[in-house]
């Protein structure tokens, strides 16, 4: 009879708990009151218990929908994985530690990650944002190329909308890989239409080859660049890295398996 009512309780509370939207203590519910029991928690502490679980289960189920959203590529690395000490110079382990607070993206400042290929930009960019999703912030991330077909598309092609959409809602946007192909004269105001929505609403870190003075030249319209780099400037953190490849210096990491422009 106690092993019924205590069967019949226990469905009762989780049917309440999914009535209020709480959808994760009902998992954890017969492991929390066990735990609860075994150490003579007080009411107080068990009440605690239960709503953190809520709380710490929603807050992973957040984090893996906005991983998702970001679309980062096939393991994404984390920002711990980037070894400064492989560069010649550029970016520092304290410059990186500071990235890492996040006050630049409450601040809706920008990152510009300047360099040849294989430095590192791009696992810097994708690892800081990695860890601003860790955070509970939402990220984008697109390489330039992907990103101008957005723009371009987005006004008559659904999926291309609905990225774009999600792109703008985004409080950190990475592009990628700027400078490795030229820029067309409509790619050139559509990109700067967008860096005007986003100025001191959104953050967005940029990785490219070009220096800032070859931004003229690769948009090919020196007065749009000077109004784009304006606002891209105004709130922006530059490092201009420099070193031998990794792709140089580590071949077997590469052999055999799928590799990006940047490391």
């Amino acid at each position: 009879m106690k092993k019924s009512t205590t069967k019949m309780q226990m469905q009762q509370i989780e049917s309440m708990s999914l009535a209020f939207g709480l959808k994760h203590i009902p998992k954890q519910l017969p492991e929390l009151i066990s735990v609860a029991e075994a150490e003579g928690q007080s009411y107080r502490e068990f009440l605690i218990n239960i709503f953190e679980t809520e709380v710490t289960g929603r807050n992973e189920r957040r984090r893996h929908r906005n991983l998702t959203l970001a679309h980062f590529p096939p393991a994404a690395p984390r920002i711990d994985e980037f070894d400064p000490d492989e560069l010649d110079s550029g970016i520092t382990r304290g410059q990186l530690k500071q990235l890492k607070d996040l006050s630049w993206l409450d601040a809706c400042g920008n990152i510009i990650l300047a360099g040849p290929p294989g430095l590192g930009k791009t696992m810097i960019a994708i690892g800081l944002g990695r860890h601003a999703i860790d955070e509970g912030y939402t990220v984008c991330f697109e390489k330039i190329d992907s990103f101008f077909e957005i723009l371009k598309e987005a006004d008559f092609e659904r999926k291309a909308g609905f990225r774009l959409k999600n792109i703008k809602k985004a409080q950190l946007v990475i592009l990628d890989e700027i400078g490795y192909s030229t820029i067309t004269r409509d790619q050139a105001n559509r990109f700067f239409c967008f860096i005007s929505d986003a100025y001191e609403r959104q953050s967005v870190i940029f990785t490219t080859n070009k220096e800032i003075p070859q931004w003229a030249e690769m948009i090919g319209d020196p007065v749009l660049t000077t109004a784009m780099m304006d606002r891209i400037l105004h709130h922006a953190r530059c490092f201009s890295l420099e070193g031998e490849s990794y792709r140089l210096k580590h071949p077997e990491l590469f052999v055999g398996g799928e590799q990006n422009d940047e490391v």
